[in-house]
């Protein structure tokens, strides 16, 4: 596979997935809409169906980043250099 070959691939990938914010954004109003009760029984069960659908995705987009900072921040000798959140990193 040649780079442009990934940097296409990539591409369609990243517009097949809803980024990580607006999946989050798109679960927050199924959450609002489903509290309010006012949907048809079908209506409901299908927005509740996508809304598991984007807590899977989401989770595995928040383990994968987890992942993805561990080896950011693991040391040479293999150890995590773990520190505390600041206010400033927030």
């Amino acid at each position: 596979m040649t780079n442009k070959d990934r940097k296409d691939t990539a591409t369609a990938d990243d517009r097949a997935a809803p980024r990580f914010e607006e999946g989050l954004a798109e679960l927050e109003g199924i959450v609002r809409t489903l509290e309010h009760g006012e949907l048809p029984l079908e209506d409901s069960l299908a927005a509740f169906e996508r809304g598991m659908q984007l807590v899977h995705g989401l989770s595995r987009t928040l383990d994968d980043v987890e992942q993805r900072v561990e080896v950011l921040l693991r040391q040479a000798d293999g150890s995590l250099a773990l520190r505390p959140l600041e206010e400033d990193d927030e």
